[in-house]
C-alpha cells in the first residue's frame, strides 16, 4: 500500500469511529431527557438503567477516537487537543460527570440526594453532544489556530503549533454555524435516545412519552441539519493544490466533492433514507420498538460521508481561519508510512472486536429493563 492509500485508509477509520461515536451518544440523548421521560423515581431508575448500561461504550468510543487521531494524525491532535483545550477540557468533564453520576447516585453517604446527579446526567446529556457537535463543525469552517515546524528548531518552546488567541477553542462557540451544527447533533442524539429508550425499556408510559418527544426533536433536528448542510454545499471550501500542497479557497468545494466521489452521495442518501425510515416507522406503527437500528446504520453512514467530504479529494480536512497555508491536510498532517503501515496490521483485528461488542450488547440486552428488575435486582 503506497503512502497516499494508507493516509486515505486511515482517514476512513477515523470517520468510521467518529459515526460509530455519533450514533453511541444515544445515551447523552436518552439521559438528556430523563425528566422528561421519567415522571417517577420508578421510571427514571429505569431509564438510568437502559443507559447505565451502554454508556462504558459511548466513553471507551469517544477515547479511541482521540487515541487514533493521535497515531494516524498527530500534528491534528496537537494542533487540537493542545490548542484548543478549554473545549476539549470541557467535554472530557462532562464525560467524567456522567461516570461519577451513574456510580454514586445511589450509594450509601450521598448527602446530595439521587437527584443531583440526576441532573449532571442531564447536563453531560446536552453538553456533550453540543460540543463536540460544535468541534466537528470546524472541520467545515475552519479554527484560528497557525502552524510552524520550524519551532521545533527553539530549544526554549519547541511547539509546532499554537492557537492564535487567548480564547483556546472556546472561540468556536462563538461560531452561529458552529451551534448550528452542534445543536443538530444535540437533537439527532435526542432522538436515538429516544429510539433506543422505546426499544430498550419495556414499560408503555415510557413508550408513549418517548413517541411524542420523537416528533418534535426530528423536526427541530432536520431543519437545523439541513440549513447547515445546504449552506456548507454552496460555501467556499478549503481546496488543496496536489502538485504544490498549497490552500486555496474554491467555490462550493463540498458541493463539488459530493459530485467528483458520486458514490459517496448514495451512501448519503441510503443513510438520510435509514434514518427517516427509522423515525417515520416508530412514529406511525405505536407497536414498532426497533427503530434504532435503521436509524443508528443510517446515522454511521451519513457521519461517515460527511468525514470522508472533508478529508477525501484534496481538501484540507482542519482550516485555519488565522492562517490558510497552516491548515491540515490528512497528507500534511498524517504519521510516518511505517507507523501507518504498522497499524495498518494492527487494524486486522478490528473486525474481531466489533463482533465481541455485539456479543456483549446482545448478552447485555437478552432481557429489556422493567419495573420488576428495577425492584428486585441491582440498580444504579
Amino acid at each position: 500500500m503506497t503512502y497516499d492509500i494508507l493516509q486515505h485508509y486511515w482517514w476512513f477509520l477515523i470517520a468510521l469511529l467518529g459515526a460509530l461515536l455519533v450514533f453511541l451518544m444515544f445515551v447523552q440523548g436518552a439521559n438528556s431527557l430523563i425528566f422528561n421521560l421519567g415522571k417517577t423515581t420508578e421510571e427514571r431508575k429505569m431509564l438510568i438503567n437502559s443507559t447505565g448500561r451502554k454508556w462504558e461504550f459511548t466513553f471507551t468510543t469517544l477515547v479511541t477516537f482521540g487515541g487514533a487521531f493521535f497515531a494516524s494524525f498527530p500534528l491534528f491532535y496537537s494542533t487540537s487537543f493542545g490548542g484548543a483545550y478549554w473545549l476539549w477540557m470541557i467535554i472530557l468533564f462532562s464525560f467524567v460527570l456522567q461516570a461519577v453520576s451513574y456510580e454514586f447516585q445511589n450509594k450509601l453517604g450521598n448527602f446530595l440526594g439521587p437527584k443531583t446527579f440526576q441532573v449532571c446526567l442531564v447536563i453531560n446529556g446536552v453538553l456533550g453532544p453540543l460540543l463536540l457537535g460544535g468541534a466537528v463543525a470546524t472541520f467545515f469552517d475552519g479554527s484560528n489556530f497557525i502552524v510552524d515546524k520550524m519551532n521545533l528548531t527553539d530549544g526554549m518552546q519547541p511547539v509546532i503549533s499554537h492557537w492564535a488567541n487567548a480564547s483556546n477553542g472556546l472561540d468556536a462557540l462563538l461560531d452561529p454555524w458552529n451551534l448550528v451544527f452542534g445543536l443538530a447533533v444535540f437533537f439527532l442524539a435526542r432522538i436515538l435516545g429516544v429510539l433506543y429508550t422505546i426499544n430498550n425499556v419495556d414499560d408503555s408510559t415510557i413508550r408513549s412519552r418517548a413517541n411524542t418527544q420523537l416528533i418534535g426533536n426530528s423536526v427541530v433536528f432536520l431543519v437545523l441539519f439541513l440549513t447547515f448542510f445546504i449552506r456548507t454545499l454552496l460555501k467556499d471550501g478549503f481546496a488543496v493544490d496536489p502538485a504544490t500542497g498549497m490552500i486555496v479557497m474554491e467555490p462550493m468545494k463540498y458541493l463539488h466533492n459530493c459530485l467528483n466521489m458520486w458514490y459517496l452521495s448514495v451512501v448519503l442518501l441510503i443513510g438520510v433514507v435509514l434514518l427517516l425510515y427509522g423515525i417515520g416507522r416508530t412514529v406511525f406503527c405505536k407497536n414498532y420498538i426497533k427503530g434504532i437500528w435503521p436509524a443508528g446504520i443510517g446515522v454511521v453512514l451519513v457521519v461517515v460521508v460527511l468525514f470522508l467530504l472533508v478529508g477525501w479529494n484534496n481538501t484540507a480536512y482542519y482550516p485555519s481561519n488565522a492562517d490558510l497555508q497552516s491548515s491540515l491536510t490528512i497528507a500534511n498532517s498524517s504519521s510516518s508510512l511505517f507507523t501507518l503501515k504498522t497499524m495498518a496490521i494492527v487494524s486486522i483485528f478490528i473486525p474481531f472486536v466489533l463482533a465481541y461488542i455485539v456479543y456483549a450488547w446482545w448478552s447485555i440486552d437478552k432481557k429489556k429493563i422493567d419495573k420488576e428488575e428495577i425492584d428486585h435486582e441491582d440498580a444504579y
